[in-house]
């Protein structure tokens, strides 16, 4: 295959403005198949994918997706390239170039800083099981995607992308919009062609988000399918990590590969049992006689987004799908036993997390080392936005707090099954479609930013799957479809969004604009001839 022939030099070269089928985005099976053939290698791609990097994080497009480099991705692509010649491949995974988000431990010397300069030096020497699992697959581990500092979890009003680590995070559909978060560089990274695919994780909205808006897959799976252990918490309810990729059958192999059991992690107690190869499981053709709920949970908000939405309906229906009108349901009550539960779970994850470290590497040792430490070095920690959530947190008694264990099983009912489960039986569906979330807003650290919402929460706090695919674009900026289910059904979720994708084809490749109003129609609209 011609593109694929030439496919480490063109993903090292290119840097601009970039074509559809540039090289850098091809499938993992399309680079299964060239390392078959002997058209490149595991090294050569993985090469190919560092220089991208190189080319493009800090200079360039200046997307700062990328925090830190594997100092062993070469060596352990070359093993793999060896096992290949010997007749051994792992599977899909083998060879392909894989970025971690930076609040996930890797044994590879890079630091798990989760944006913070508290963690600068914090190289842990243990890889996560979520990595391990994913090395044992084959896949080469890149290095550390940026991310919203503490995984946008220290401010109401921080800047989404942005940590002291990293900087912020470009959109590369336009440069000064935002790229969304927490797991921004790994959601602006794969739809720049700088690695394979990555990997997220998401408390609320953090995988579904970047997702969307830089025009890619997100999958956020049932809390309990893949191990959080050595990952930088939130919530033990509700965190978990998850695949972002450019096509859906992408985001099946990483699955396919993270999902499991882990003994550290009780929530993964059934893992085993329910994990499944959600590779094999996708369907192109899974719409036909797929009954499916309705949400208009933006509707009114943006009318283009809207026409976006109607053609994605109209997609689903010609396809095969039983279309089904769901009220959208209120979902305050849920919001409010949320943040009860985000901020008294986070204080004592986090506190575990920095006992876990070496006192000699990380000197903060519990939350209000860290609230102390930012407000010291204020002046590279705090220049945009302050720690008001982390002093929230601060002053939550503890895990045994009657007002918490009540807002944790309220919120756990009212988001599962008084929530999804109930929306899902009610009108005789088995999932539910919504839009994922607006355009990405302009990147505004004085006035912030317009948010036209999301649906991420119920899932979020049920502990349900949610998955993410691009449907379309209001002036070149991805907008997302979601498909939201009940626990344990992402091998559903992913046929029926791998469906919607052969059906649409509607990804895009970002240009790497410098803005939206850049683009002839709004720069004549701005600059009228009198």
């Amino acid at each position: 295959m011609k593109i694929l022939a030439g496919l480490a030099m063109a993903i090292g070269l290119a840097t601009g403005a970039l074509a559809a089928d540039d090289p850098a985005f091809t499938s993992f099976a399309q680079q299964q198949q060239a390392m078959a053939s002997g058209a490149v290698s595991a090294e050569s791609l993985t090469k190919a994918y560092l220089q991208r990097i190189e080319a493009m994080n800090r200079k360039g497009p200046r997307l700062n997706a990328v925090i830190a480099l594997n100092p062993n991705a070469l060596a352990e692509a070359r093993k793999l390239d060896a096992e290949r010649k010997a007749g051994k491949v792992r599977g899909a995974l083998h060879g392909v170039p894989i970025l971690l988000k930076d609040n996930i431990d890797s044994a590879d010397g890079t630091a798990t800083t989760a944006g913070s300069l508290a963690l600068k030096d914090n190289i842990t020497g243990r890889d996560a099981p979520l990595v391990r699992r994913l090395t044992d697959a084959g896949a080469v581990i890149l290095g550390k995607a940026n991310l919203s500092e503490w995984a946008n979890y220290r401010s109401s009003r921080s800047i989404s992308g942005w940590s002291a680590v990293g900087g912020l995070v470009r959109n590369p559909h336009a440069l000064d919009r935002g790229a969304c978060g927490s797991s921004s560089g790994s959601g602006a990274a794969v739809a720049a062609g700088l690695a394979a695919g990555a990997i997220g994780t998401e408390t609320d909205g953090s995988i579904t988000c970047p997702a969307t808006m830089n025009g890619i897959v997100g999958l956020k799976p049932t809390v309990g399918l893949v191990s959080r252990t050595h990952v930088v918490p939130i919530s033990a309810s509700q965190d978990t990590a998850g695949p972002m990729t450019r096509n859906v059958a992408d985001a099946a192999a990483l699955l396919t590969a993270l999902a499991g059991t882990d003994p550290a992690d009780p929530a993964t107690r059934d893992a085993d049992t329910r994990r499944t190869d959600y590779l094999k499981s996708l369907d192109a053709g899974a719409l036909r006689g797929a009954r499916i709920g309705v949400l208009r949970n933006m509707a009114g908000r943006h009318p283009d987004i809207d026409a976006v939405y109607g053609k994605a309906l109209d997609a689903l229906k010609a396809a095969g799908a039983i279309l089904v009108e769901v009220k959208t349901p209120d979902t305050t009550a849920i919001g409010e036993a949320e943040d009860k539960i985000l901020a008294t779970e986070f204080k004592a994850g986090v506190n575990a997390y920095l006992a876990s470290t070496s006192p000699q590497q990380v000197k903060t040792r519990t939350l209000a080392d860290l609230i102390a430490f930012n407000e010291t070095n204020a002046s590279r920690e705090m220049p945009l936005f302050g720690q008001e959530t982390f002093k929230k947190a601060q002053a939550t008694p503890g895990l045994d707090d009657p007002a918490y264990l009540k807002a944790r099983d309220d919120g756990r009912r009212l988001a599962g099954p008084e929530g999804i489960d109930k929306w899902l039986k009610d009108a005789n569906v088995e999932v539910l479609v919504a839009i994922s979330g607006g355009a990405a807003p302009r990147v505004d650290p004085v006035i912030g930013s317009r948010w036209l919402g999301s649906f991420s929460s119920p899932a979020a706090v049920a502990g349900y799957p949610h998955l993410t695919v691009p449907m379309g674009e209001v002036a070149g900026l991805p907008i997302g479809l979601s498909f939201v289910g009940p626990a344990w059904s992402e091998a559903r979720l992913l046929s029926l969004g791998y469906a919607f994708e052969q059906a649409t084809q509607a990804r895009r490749t970002p240009s790497f604009a410098a803005s939206v109003d850049l683009r002839p129609e709004i720069a004549q609209a701005y600059d009228v001839t009198p």
